[in-house]
């Protein structure tokens, strides 16, 4: 699917309003661009990791984690939504109403992506960017095939870690840490 007339800019509603025709879709700038489903091990990658963090978030009434179908309105006019494979939500920043319908209304605290055949790294640094420039506090981008983590964060080097080494929450989830060989298929 592709926007109705050369030029014209989608917006975060019209995302919305798409008739569900099974394909996922991201907004980048008004630009409508489609998602091949994940391959196995990152879907499975992506499952296990956000069920550790989902683990450890929810007793302790931390905030909310999501699944990759959860849409960020990272930015407006043009708008930009983004979607990754897991993420994470400090309580503090949702309503007492609880989570209104349609996109949240700026980043995630945490975001996930995992690299799947169909990912290009340069697409994925894009996010990456998104995520950090609309004030996501911490992002881990896990390869599969070669079964290492990048973890990213604002203002900050990227941080590499082997396939043996761990993820820590740091100040976004203080307390947590998940070894990646629990989570690598």
């Amino acid at each position: 699917m592709t926007n109705a007339a050369a030029g014209t800019l989608l917006t975060a509603d019209d995302l919305l309003a798409l008739p569900e025709d099974g394909v996922q879709y991201e907004l980048v700038e008004g630009e409508l661009i489609s998602m091949s489903p994940s391959g196995s091990p990152a879907a499975i990658i992506a499952l296990n990791v956000g069920a550790e963090v989902r683990a450890f978030v929810k007793p302790r009434k931390l905030g909310v984690c999501g699944g990759a179908d959860w849409g960020f309105r990272l930015s407006s006019d043009p708008d930009t939504v983004r979607s990754p494979d897991c993420s994470f939500v400090r309580a503090d920043r949702i309503s007492a109403a609880g989570i209104a319908p349609g996109f949240f209304p700026g980043a995630p605290d945490l975001a996930l992506e995992v690299l799947s055949p169909s990912n290009r790294m340069r697409a994925i640094l894009e996010k990456v960017e998104d995520y950090l420039a609309a004030g996501t506090r911490l992002v881990w981008v896990l390869d599969p095939d070669k079964r290492v983590a990048h973890i990213f964060r604002p203002d900050r080097a990227l941080v590499r870690v082997g396939e043996h080494g761990s993820l820590s929450g740091e100040d976004v989830l203080p307390d947590f840490t998940l070894a990646l060989s629990e989570v690598w298929v």
